[in-house]
């Protein structure tokens, strides 16, 4: 009997335990699947919390409701990994041993790793979305500011959904302005790059909508702590930013287990092969999602585009041939804008976000770099697809390789428009 132990029943690890299970033979292949409690939590449901449109009960499910029958979900803390005798240690001493190991524990936020995060002012007047508690807070928070200076701050990249911090500020313009105290609050967004996003064509759009909105920006701002007393952010090369209300997007960071395991990098990501997803250290080891260093975006599309690739290359692995799948760091986002509107953005390793239309070129129905209301209704309706298509593991009509049908780089259409 080979043993196959995934470690995370998150995104990435729910829809391996599901994909895998109905490949792998039950009487040759024991899958288990370890996760700290049963609580399986729709993450990008988190946006929509500090602004009342979802609650607790609309992110939260069993994660034994979602994983199918024939596979063992072990409750509690991972201690520790040990790849030379392929087993992993529980905290309470119980061990699973391994035939093969899928890592997919993800990356969480860490305000501890910023001096001064943690402390009185936490979740009172220093808040994250990246959690869901942070959420809630938040959301009492913003139902009573009505004046001063609101601040939504990145500590450090890569974090999850890169997005995210973006389109927390354009909801958080719109649902100021609905309550009509807008005028009354000053925004800054501020962030560790040179800009508002990682890559220029997407920085340059979603920039200017930070401006319309009357946004400032404040670049290049890489924080060394937080003065609670005087209630401001303060940068390693001595600027200030004062806040009223702070949302932060603190550290994110691998799980811990990875660092005793001797397993991870700085920041407790796995080192693999970008392409493959293999451990560079050890074959029988795969991290997926989140967990991994790959130089993609930690974003659940991300997760659903190398599982898509992994299984086959599994197999094969397994069987002792070459792997043909090579992931491209694939990743599509819808960022929404606030009024009902989202644009949506897709690229990869190698391509940055371009203009254009998705799936289809000409028809669409997504626009890409352009605020439409189906843009946001498709963001909406991917809560649904979540539950009932990618965590089940049916196939959905997407190619897990990013295909540059329908876009267009913005040189391409100044052409077009002077002809």
């Amino acid at each position: 009997m080979n043993r196959l132990v995934i470690l995370g029943a998150g995104t990435a690890g729910t829809m391996v335990a599901n994909k895998l299970r109905k490949k792998l033979s039950e009487r040759h292949w024991a899958i288990t699947i370890v996760d700290r409690d049963d609580e399986h939590h729709y993450q990008p449901g988190y946006l929509f919390v500090p602004f009342g449109d979802y609650t607790r009960e609309d992110i939260v499910r069993s994660r034994r409701h979602v994983l199918h029958h024939g596979i063992n979900l072990v409750y509690g803390e991972i201690d520790v990994v040990d790849p030379e005798r392929k087993l992993v240690r529980l905290d309470g001493g119980l061990t699973l041993d391994y035939d093969y190991l899928v890592i997919a524990t993800g990356t969480s936020p860490r305000p501890d790793e910023t001096p001064g995060m943690l402390g009185d002012e936490w979740h009172r007047s220093i808040f994250d979305f990246y959690s869901l508690e942070g959420a809630e807070a938040l959301a009492t928070a913003l139902e009573r500011f009505d004046h001063g200076r609101l601040v939504v701050q990145i500590c450090e990249m890569p974090i999850k959904c890169p997005v995210a911090p973006l389109e927390f500020t354009f909801l958080a313009d719109a649902y100021l302005r609905q309550r009509g105290v807008r005028d009354r609050v000053e925004m800054l967004y501020v962030t560790p790059l040179d800009g508002a996003f990682t890559k220029p064509v997407a920085s340059e759009h979603l920039g200017g909508m930070l401006d319309e909105r009357k946004v400032d920006v404040v670049t290049d701002f890489m924080i060394e702590r937080v003065d609670q007393e005087r209630k401001v952010l303060v940068s390693y090369d001595e600027r200030e930013v004062p806040y009223d209300v702070l949302v932060t997007i603190p550290v994110n960071m691998g799980a811990d287990y990875l660092a005793r395991s001797g397993l991870g990098d700085e920041l407790n990501y796995v080192p693999v092969d970008k392409h493959t997803l293999l451990s560079t250290a050890y074959d029988t080891i795969f991290a997926i999602g989140d967990a991994s260093n790959a130089p993609a975006s930690k974003a659940g599309s991300v997760a659903h585009f190398e599982v898509e690739i992994f299984i086959d290359n599994f197999l094969q692995h397994v069987a002792g041939e070459p792997m043909t799948g090579s992931f491209d760091g694939h990743a599509n986002c819808f960022v929404e804008s606030g009024d009902g509107k989202a644009l949506l953005i897709d690229f990869n390793y190698d391509t940055e976000p371009l203009p254009g239309k998705y799936p289809l070129p000409v028809v669409g129905p997504m626009s890409l770099l352009e605020e439409t209301r189906a843009n946001h209704l498709g963001k909406l309706a991917f809560r649904q697809i979540y539950w009932n298509v990618l965590l089940p593991g049916h196939p959905v009509p997407l190619p897990a390789h990013m295909s540059m049908r329908g876009k267009h780089a913005p040189e391409e259409a100044e052409r077009g428009s002077a002809s």
